[in-house]
């Protein structure tokens, strides 16, 4: 099967032997709208976040073309992959987080996108992607097809910094910053392995124990994988 096949956009298309109509997307978008630079507030200390950009934008050549999936305000990777000199993507679900984005990252590119709409025709070839939290919000059953897109999206040794939360956990309910939304997880030694299916080597981990500053939001185990394209 070709990369472009795992991935088609459109209402009422999908990845190629999987049903993306079953897919629920509802509410997700408009939790993020309502919650605007709350967020911000809430993760005011991004050292994880921080130290996996950094790696992303020193490893990637002068200039590189990067896609920032789940951008949300832009703060701090789109900013910081932008000050490092690079051509900076952003795509998120929440029309109100591309706002915020598009004012604190003027020089960015910036797109109201599903995940599932990131097909390569559209979008053309990324030297590196920053997918810091954005696969948690799907199903486990769409993670790893979200994962190929990502390896279809990337010009080969292209590198894939993402991050998880660790939990087992699959569209689970949580309250978060005055609003619901549905998360998914892995434990470590999972996640690992779905990357690797997914056509990747994992060249680095981190994990950070953190406590957000709302009490809103419970404490986490946070991951973080420095990953390369496989040919």
């Amino acid at each position: 099967m070709s990369e472009e096949g795992w991935l088609v956009s459109g209402q009422g298309q999908g990845y190629e032997g999987y049903d993306r109509l079953a897919i629920d997307r509802s509410g997700q978008a408009e939790a993020f709208d309502a919650i605007g630079d709350r967020y911000d507030e809430a993760f005011p200390h991004k050292e994880g976040q921080l130290a996996a950009g950094r790696w992303l934008a020193d490893a990637l050549p002068p200039g590189s073309r990067v896609l920032d999936l789940g951008c949300g305000t832009g703060l701090p990777t789109a900013a910081q992959l932008a000050d490092a000199g690079h051509r900076v993507v952003g795509v998120d679900l929440s029309a109100g987080m591309l706002k915020l984005a598009r004012d604190n990252v003027p020089t960015g590119e910036f797109h109201q996108a599903d995940i599932a709409s990131l097909g390569e025709e559209r979008w053309g070839r990324f030297d590196g992607i920053a997918a810091f939290f954005a696969l948690l919000m799907l199903p486990r059953a769409e993670i790893p097809h979200a994962l190929r897109m990502l390896h279809g999206l990337l010009r080969p040794e292209g590198l894939l910094a993402l991050s998880m939360v660790e939990a087992d956990v699959d569209d689970y309910a949580i309250p978060f910053l005055g609003n619901t939304i549905r998360v998914s997880g892995y434990l470590r030694d999972e996640l690992r392995q779905v990357v690797r299916d997914a056509g990747f080597e994992v060249a680095g981990e981190d994990s950070y124990a953190y406590a957000p500053a709302s009490t809103d939001v419970p404490p986490e185990i946070q991951l973080f994988l420095h990953c390369r394209r496989r040919a």
